[in-house]
C-alpha cells in the first residue's frame, strides 16, 4: 500500500510530507520513496502561533483553510513525485492539548484535504484515544515498535522531546521535556531562526539556579503516561526563561533536556538509542545527551529518517487504520484499551 504521511509539529517549521510503501510479505516493512518539507508562509506561522487566543469563528475558519492548504501541498508534492497513492494520513496541527480535560484538537480539516486531492484521507488520530481516557500522545511509539524495534529506545527531539522503549513486553512512552519550542524561541530572541549545531548554547553560561527550578517542575516527578502541550510550556516553562539572558538560557535549557533524557535512559538501562527530529541536528545537545549517558550508544540515522520519521509513522498510522488494526497503545497513552484511531474521509 502506498501512503502519504503529513506531519506539522509545534515548532512550526513547516509541513513534512513522506511518501511511503508498506508491505507485509516478510513482516511489516516500509520504504520511503520521497519526502519534502514545505515551510509555512509567514502568515500561517503568525496565525498558528496565536490561534489558541482566536475567536471560535477564526479557529473554525483556520481549521478548514489549513486543510485546503495541506491538500494543495500534497498536490504540489505529487507533481514532483508522481506515483500511486492509496491514502493520505494527516496528523494535522495541534492547537489545544489538555487530555486531563478530555480535550485535544488538531486542525487541518481532513474533508478539505480529501476534496483538494481526490484521495482517501485518515486524520484526527488523537481524539478517540483521549475519549477512552488516554493522553492521545505520544502516537509515534507504535512506529518505534514496528519499524525501529532494533533499538532499545527511540528519542525524538522535536518541539518537545519524547522517548519510547519496551518494558516487560509493553511499549512505554511519554514526553520528556520541552525541546525545540524553547530553543528556537530563545534563538529568535538573538536574531536567529534556530541555534545551528547548538553553537550559541555551547558558548552560553549555565545558570544553575534556573536549571534547578526547571528540574523541580512538578511534571518531571509525575509517573507516565503523561504528555506536554503548548499550554503547559507557556504556563510553567516560559516564565523561567523569559526574563533571562537568552544565550545563557539556551545553554541551560540544553543541559535541562540532556539531564531529563539521561534520567530516563539510565533508569531503563538503555544501551542503544535512536535519536531523530530537528534536535538531532543540534550537535551540542546530542553531545550533552551522550556525555550524561555514557553507558548508551547514541545513533543518529540518515537525514531522511531524522527529518521525516514522524511523517513516516503517521503514514503507518493511516495504513493501520485502513487495515482495522490498533494504532494507539494503551501502555503508552493510558487509555482504557488499545485502539484503532482516526477518522476517514473520501472513502
Amino acid at each position: 500500500m502506498y501512503v502519504i504521511g503529513l506531519m506539522s509539529g509545534t515548532s512550526l517549521d513547516g509541513l513534512d510530507i513522506a511518501y511511503c510503501e508498506f508491505s507485509e510479505s516478510e513482516g511489516l516493512r516500509y520504504k520511503l520513496l520521497a519526502a519534502e518539507t514545505y515551510p509555512y508562509p509567514q502568515q500561517w506561522v503568525d496565525r498558528l502561533s496565536t490561534l489558541e487566543h482566536a475567536s471560535a469563528y477564526e479557529y473554525a475558519l483556520a481549521h478548514v483553510e489549513l486543510g485546503h492548504y495541506f491538500g494543495k501541498c500534497v498536490n504540489r508534492f505529487r507533481k514532483a513525485h508522481p506515483g500511486k497513492v492509496d491514502l493520505v494520513a494527516s496528523h494535522g496541527h495541534t492547537i489545544f492539548h489538555q487530555p486531563q480535560l478530555g480535550l485535544t484538537t488538531q486542525i487541518a480539516d481532513g474533508d478539505a484535504i480529501a476534496a483538494e486531492t481526490g484521495l482517501p484521507v485518515a486524520f484526527n488520530f488523537r481524539t478517540f484515544d483521549v475519549a477512552l481516557g488516554g493522553q492521545g500522545a505520544p502516537l509515534v511509539p507504535i512506529g518505534d515498535r514496528l519499524l525501529f524495534g532494533d533499538y532499545d529506545a527511540c528519542l525524538n527531539l522535536g518541539g518537545f522531546s519524547n522517548i519510547s522503549y519496551e518494558e516487560s513486553g509493553l511499549r512505554k512512552a511519554f514526553d520528556v521535556s520541552p525541546c525545540n519550542m524553547a530553543l528556537n524561541a530563545l534563538a529568535r530572541n538573538l536574531g536567529m531562526d534556530y541555534d545551528r549545531d547548538g553553537i550559541l548554547a555551547s558558548q552560553g553560561a549555565l545558570n544553575e539556579d534556573v536549571l534547578q527550578k526547571m528540574n523541580a517542575l512538578e511534571y518531571y516527578h509525575r509517573p507516565a503516561p503523561k504528555s506536554l502541550g503548548k499550554e503547559w510550556y507557556i504556563e510553567n516553562f516560559l516564565p523561567l526563561i523569559a526574563s533571562q539572558n537568552p544565550q545563557s538560557m539556551l545553554r541551560t535549557t540544553v543541559e535541562h533536556i540532556a539531564q531529563q533524557v539521561s534520567k530516563v535512559v539510565s533508569s531503563q538501562t538503555v544501551r542503544t538509542l535512536l535519536v531523530t527530529g530537528g534536535g538531532a541536528k543540534n550537535k551540542f545537545l546530542v553531545e550533552r545527551i551522550a556525555a550524561l549517558s555514557p553507558q548508551c550508544s547514541v545513533t543518529i540515522p540518515d537525514h531522511q529518517v531524522v527529518d521525516y520519521k514522524e511523517a513516516i509513522v503517521f503514514a503507518l498510522l493511516g495504513y493501520l487504520r485502513i487495515k482495522g488494526q490498533n494504532n494507539c497503545l494503551q501502555s503508552v497513552t493510558g487509555a482504557s484499551l488499545d485502539n484503532c484511531s482516526g477518522q476517514l474521509s473520501g472513502i
